[in-house]
């Protein structure tokens, strides 16, 4: 189809047309600034008015719109797995296990032809400059009291859950009201779905590094690769995560350990206090020792290259592929401080990987065997690989003990 011979639909026929040339589009992914990315963008504003105009309803939630969308052209799972990478993320989608990440949105808002405005839910979360716009009872409230982030409201005290989180908030700097909610959530993590309970893990995790931290006074000149590099060798001991944080800590880098609130992947946060005190967040989503390591190493890179003042929190999902330059220059920092590439690829654990390889290429790097059984695990997509030597259970009890 000629790009200048596309036209507003008027049919069902010209509508499913338009359809079954998106989707030819989107399987050859074409390069932006092409005649067929042109193509594809029109098609896909076409197919939007016209389904805009035949379904004239209120913004479904998101799940329910790609389960419409699915049953309306006799969709299976299977068929979404272009879309999320892998059936069983399809499964975990679907479920509500999972939220959508930006590129799955774009995904699907091209490939299945469902508008971006029911995708992100915005009906959920507009304007962040209209106080009307927050919805508090979307925070997770009972989580909060439970886990002894906030009091519970009690009608004797005349005081309302809302008023709470506003309070709560507004103690760590992420005011409700004016300008809203001040600070700005990114990152493969920050998802529309899960907007409000990653600000209430947000707030936690400044309340926390405000009550622990030791040290104020950020030596900002002291990270660089030397410092990252010294860090990484930390790992090759038995204590070695309570080594890193203390060094961090040394320097004026709050790490704080929180779990991750019910609904959220997030593996770990960047961010920096109102005083310039740069804070690291680890959930320990995944109690490992090479998934605290990378993490960790990702964090700093972030703390390191890409917060600059207190105007945002980049938010990780280190499970989910980003595009973003950012978390690329994160990721290469991280893998390139535990493992040089040059080396890897050279390496008797990349050529032969057996136990043996794996422990004397991690005594010639001087980290830890569970980042190199990690590194294969992840580039093989084998995840039963070596599962004895990554450090199953060995890093969140370390930590029991902290605030």
């Amino acid at each position: 189809m000629n790009i200048l011979e596309a036209r507003i639909i008027r049919t069902e026929q010209q509508y499913q047309a338009y359809f079954e040339k998106v989707q030819q589009l989107v399987h050859s992914m074409p390069k932006p600034g092409t005649k067929e990315s042109d193509e594809l963008e029109l098609l896909s504003i076409l197919i939007e008015d016209y389904e805009k105009q035949k379904y004239p309803v209120e913004t479904p939630d998101p799940i329910d719109a790609i389960l419409f969308r699915m049953e309306e052209k006799g969709l299976k799972q299977a068929d979404l797995v272009p879309y999320f990478g892998t059936r069983s993320r399809v499964s975990e989608i679907l479920s509500r296990k999972r939220p959508l990440t930006v590129p799955m949105i774009r995904a699907l808002a091209i490939g299945l032809g469902i508008s971006t405005d029911t995708l992100i839910g915005l009906s959920e979360i507009q304007s962040s400059s209209n106080k009307e716009s927050i919805d508090w009872k979307k925070f997770p409230f009972s989580e909060m009291v439970t886990r002894g982030w906030i009091l519970k409201a009690t009608e004797k005290a005349k005081i309302t859950a809302e008023d709470i989180v506003k309070s709560f908030l507004s103690e760590m700097g992420l005011q409700a009201g004016g300008a809203s909610f001040r600070r700005t959530l990114k990152g493969e993590a920050a998802t529309p779905t899960t907007h409000y309970t990653l600000y209430a893990w947000v707030a936690r995790i400044i309340q926390k590094s405000r009550a622990t931290r030791k040290n104020s006074n950020y030596k900002k000149e002291i990270i660089d690769s030397s410092f990252i590099k010294e860090l990484s060798h930390l790992s090759r001991y038995e204590n070695g995560p309570l080594l890193a944080v203390n060094l961090l800590e040394e320097i004026g880098v709050s790490v704080i350990i929180e779990p991750h609130l019910k609904g959220t992947m997030l593996d770990g946060a960047a961010l920096q206090d109102s005083d310039g005190t740069p804070i690291i967040g680890l959930t320990l989503r995944y109690d490992r020792i090479d998934n605290f390591w990378f993490t960790l190493m990702h964090e700093v890179a972030h703390i390191w290259k890409h917060v600059e003042d207190n105007s945002e929190a980049i938010l990780d999902d280190l499970e989910t592929p980003s595009d973003d330059r950012r978390e690329a220059e994160a990721n290469r920092i991280a893998r390139e401080t535990f493992i040089p590439r040059a080396i890897w690829k050279r390496s008797e654990a990349y050529l032969n990987p057996s136990k043996e390889t794996i422990l004397q290429l991690s005594q010639e790097l001087r980290i830890h065997p569970a980042i190199i059984a990690g590194r294969l695990r992840q580039e093989s997509g084998n995840y039963n690989l070596f599962s004895d030597l990554v450090g199953q259970n060995e890093v969140r009890k370390l930590f029991r003990s902290e605030p």
